[in-house]
């Protein structure tokens, strides 16, 4: 039986090649026709619909920017659901709220298909490498199932248990990832404010204690001002802004994630949601050109927190 693949992104056609070129039996649907080709040159199918991945896959991966996305694929809400599910495993590889991937477990269950969540953690150029780090949950057999199929994409898989361990084991590691890129970008600031070498600030940073692959990654693209998107910052909007939702309702403060949503909010009304990460540099820039107009007093208990969570929180 054939492997579907339905999502073909930033993310999702690089995953996709290299499943083709481990010599998978891939059969792909992408909304934007265009981004098919390169997986047809690798050896893929192109299906014309989503129903006909699913006709002809026991396995199918989903790889889609939201909830919407995924139960439009799916066909949720109509006949077609089960249709499309009963008799496979569907693999959710995306990034939604904890509470909609158990929903869609309990619901895909209930039509005698099996789950498996499979978020990832990397950006592009780690996708494209295969070497990607995946977070796994689900039942055992279907987890078991899923994890050789997943290899060409994977340097490590990690199970994380039930659904949703594998999502809120990213939103870990993806917390992480936000408040250490905002600041790695903040010291850029910093030293370019100041007149210093911003070259020498990168040969300390790579030979000191802190050096890592995020940063030997993310420091050339500040250093060039490059925002050629490797995790675009709307997308790292969206995790934030997950993120943050999980935080209250474990009622646990999240002051860096707090002050890092509010930046990228600021990066993508600016109009540079579609580059990477690393242009929530124009929110800081912007914030000092404004002469810090946007900041909050540091001592402040709402300081950083975006107007929706702090309404949340009253």
């Amino acid at each position: 039986m054939y492997v579907g693949f339905i999502g073909l992104g930033v993310m999702g056609q690089p995953m996709a090649l290299n499943l083709a070129r481990a010599g998978t039996p891939l059969v792909v649907w992408n909304r934007s026709r265009d981004r098919c080709a390169p997986l047809r040159a690798a050896g893929a199918e192109i299906a014309t619909s989503p129903a006909e991945v699913f006709e002809r896959a026991e396995t199918v991966i989903l790889m889609l920017a939201d909830e919407t996305a995924l139960d439009t694929v799916l066909g949720r809400g109509t006949p077609d659901f089960a249709a499309h599910v009963v008799g496979r495993t569907v693999v959710h590889m995306g990034t939604t709220a904890p509470e909609y991937s158990a929903a869609l477990r309990d619901a895909v269950r209930a039509v005698g298909g099996r789950y498996v969540e499979a978020p990832v953690s990397g950006s592009r150029v780690p996708a494209e490498q295969g070497e990607l780090v995946a977070m796994l949950a689900g039942d055992s057999d279907a987890v078991a199932t899923v994890r050789p199929l997943l290899a060409p994409m994977c340097r490590e898989m990690f199970a994380c248990g039930g659904v949703p361990g594998a999502l809120l084991m990213k939103f870990s590691v993806n917390l992480f990832l936000i408040t250490l890129v905002t600041g790695l970008t903040e010291a850029f600031h910093f030293a370019d404010r100041y007149g210093l070498d911003q070259r020498l600030l990168r040969q300390v940073l790579d030979a000191g204690p802190m050096a890592s692959a995020v940063s030997r990654g993310k420091a050339p693209k500040l250093l060039g001002r490059d925002f050629a998107v490797q995790a675009a910052a709307a997308d790292v909007l969206k995790n934030n802004r997950l993120i943050a939702e999980a935080a209250r309702k474990a009622d646990m403060a999240s002051p860096l994630l707090d002050v890092c949503h509010a930046l990228f909010g600021e990066t993508v009304d600016q109009g540079h949601g579609g580059e990477d990460m690393v242009a929530v540099l124009h929110a800081l820039e912007a914030r000092t050109a404004g002469g810090h107009a946007a900041r909050t007093e540091p001592d402040s208990p709402e300081a950083g927190v975006p107007g929706d969570q702090r309404r949340a929180t009253e």
